[in-house]
């Protein structure tokens, strides 16, 4: 497996990287956000470890062009904290979310939580369905009558993938959160970011969800108007 691992900050940088070699992963680096999309591209990495503090092009506009093409998985890495920039960070389509300082053991966790969570096209099960859905996880892409709706990021694959093995169940934010991310890897104002995410690409009118539903106070659950 091989992570590009972008920071401006050469030393942290090191720390990052030497933190992924030693659990096996080859590593390429970028410092700059400019050199993050040359080595995106050149070395079409597993995984990319992303801050937002960058020279040239922040960690946003970097998420937001890789997004445009591809849905290799992201986790961005960064000082900034505040729920605002969590929000942000999820919309644009990142799978994961730590804020430093952070512990080098919950760094490979979270890379491997997101990585399986990704899934490669050889172990991936075949397509999902439910009433005029169909989720091709290999793809990560969902379409309604043969017509394609959207790509998805392997985050909304994953709880997409959930929420139609259980339609017409409701789904607590807590099972859905550890399905989803693992157990103790997200909070409910990430999953409520993450089901605003999904709804605005399955919904006919995100602003009056039919397919998607709230259950006040218990979690969500997939109709049968899907």
């Amino acid at each position: 497996m091989k992570a590009l691992v972008v920071d401006d900050d050469l030393a942290l940088a090191d720390v990052v990287s030497f933190t992924l070699r030693r659990g096996g992963y080859e590593v390429v680096a970028a410092h700059d956000g400019l050199t993050a999309l040359e080595r995106w591209e050149s070395e079409s990495p597993d995984i990319i470890v992303l801050d937002l503090n960058l020279p040239k092009l922040d960690g946003w506009e970097v998420c937001r062009r890789i997004r445009l093409q591809d849905n290799t998985p992201i986790i961005m890495l960064t000082v900034r904290g505040g729920e605002d920039d969590i929000v942000q960070g999820l919309k644009l389509g990142a799978d994961d979310y730590i804020v430093k300082p952070f512990s080098p053991r919950q760094l490979l966790a979270r890379v491997e939580a997101v990585l399986r969570r990704s899934g490669s096209a050889a172990l991936t099960p075949g397509p999902l369905s439910a009433g005029s859905l169909t989720l091709d996880l290999s793809r990560h892409q969902i379409t309604r009558a043969d017509e394609l709706l959207a790509k998805l990021t392997p985050l909304e694959s994953r709880l997409l993938e959930v929420l139609m093995i259980n339609q017409g169940q409701v789904l607590t934010a807590e099972s859905l959160i550890d399905h989803v991310w693992g157990p103790g890897m997200a909070d409910k104002a990430m999953l409520k970011q993450l089901i605003y995410r999904l709804r605005n690409k399955i919904e006919v009118d995100s602003s009056t969800p039919r397919c998607l539903e709230t259950v006040p106070g218990v979690g969500y659950s997939l109709t049968e108007h899907c």
